[in-house]
């Protein structure tokens, strides 16, 4: 991406303020913005929120069966990886998408685009996500730093602050506020965003994580992490009635408890005081490892599922 801040909340009020951001893309020639299904359950939460109060409709389903003519929205979302721990290949879906003049918005994860294919790359417009992942406590859920990143010709309709550099009176290198967009700066009728502010204690948080691991050292905790998530899956794979969702993944395993149902597993990995995600659907599980785990804490979970041997 060209340009980018960390000037918003968290994830959700990132991927809010991208969708504003595209929508006056087009002016608001087009009033629907379209919503992967796939995306964090929160992030919808707060997209719901934000359109209802904005006059936008909302759209959220399946991006292959349920968007329906491109030509109609404005934007779209995806997650890179999704909700349920698949990565997919969106470039020609992104390419699709700017042939009809759809802004390609992409919430996604730091740590995994060390690994992955990075969002510019593949053709989305703007990146949204969370710093936390970087060394930022989870703080009951927040306040974490939010980022976004773009192309350069939306960086005037970006919310929060951009930071430039210029030059001092000796001719040195200074960095400013080069652009401030929200409504302390401007008058509110010009601002883009009311609720932006500066994570800067947390964006320096996550900064300096980064520097301190350097990018070989982040894309070894990265390695490490979908290397955990294989093996778990692995395993999953060999307990007869359980199966786990295919292709590409980077840090999340979802579960298929076919017919033995998921409460029993659920209620076995809190006895191991272990917060295991609950899809909705009485079958599916979702299982997320950081860089924090171990070994150790692969074969508890595989013993939670009845696998018989040690890894």
């Amino acid at each position: 991406m060209d340009i980018s801040n960390a000037s918003l909340l968290d994830e959700g009020t990132s991927a809010a303020e991208a969708m504003n951001v595209a929508y006056d893309q087009l002016r608001g020639k087009r009033n629907k913005f379209f919503a992967s299904s796939k995306c964090h359950p929160q992030t919808l939460g707060v997209l719901r929120t934000r359109a209802e109060l904005c006059g936008i409709e909302l759209v959220v389903g399946d991006v292959e069966k349920d968007m329906g003519d491109a030509d109609q929205y404005f934007g779209v979302i995806v997650q890179y990886p999704d909700t349920e721990g698949n990565v997919n290949d969106w470039h020609d879906f992104a390419a699709y998408m700017k042939d009809n003049k759809v802004v390609v918005v992409a919430a996604t994860d730091l740590l995994a685009l060390t690994v992955l294919k990075p969002p510019g790359e593949w053709g989305a417009d703007i990146a949204v996500g969370s710093a936390q992942r970087f060394g930022v406590p989870m703080f009951y859920g927040g306040p974490h730093a939010g980022f976004f990143a773009c192309s350069d010709k939306f960086k005037r309709k970006m919310p929060g602050r951009l930071v430039g550099i210029s030059r001092d009176a000796q001719g040195s290198p200074a960095y400013r506020l080069a652009l401030q967009t929200r409504e302390q700066h401007i008058r509110r009728d010009k601002a883009t965003s009311n609720i932006c502010t500066a994570q800067a204690l947390l964006a320096n948080t996550a900064a300096s994580y980064a520097m301190y691991h350097g990018p070989k050292g982040l894309k070894n905790i990265a390695q490490r992490v979908t290397n955990m998530a294989t093996c778990l899956r692995l395993g999953l794979n060999e307990i007869e009635g359980i199966t786990c969702n295919e292709g590409a993944i980077f840090d999340t395993v979802t579960v298929d408890c076919g017919s033995h149902g998921s409460e029993q597993f659920l209620q076995k990995a809190v006895d191991h005081g272990m917060n295991l995600r609950s899809l909705q659907d009485g079958t599916r599980i979702g299982i997320s490892l950081d860089e924090t785990k171990t070994g150790a804490d692969v074969e508890a979970l595989l013993n939670i599922f009845g696998h018989p041997h040690q890894i």
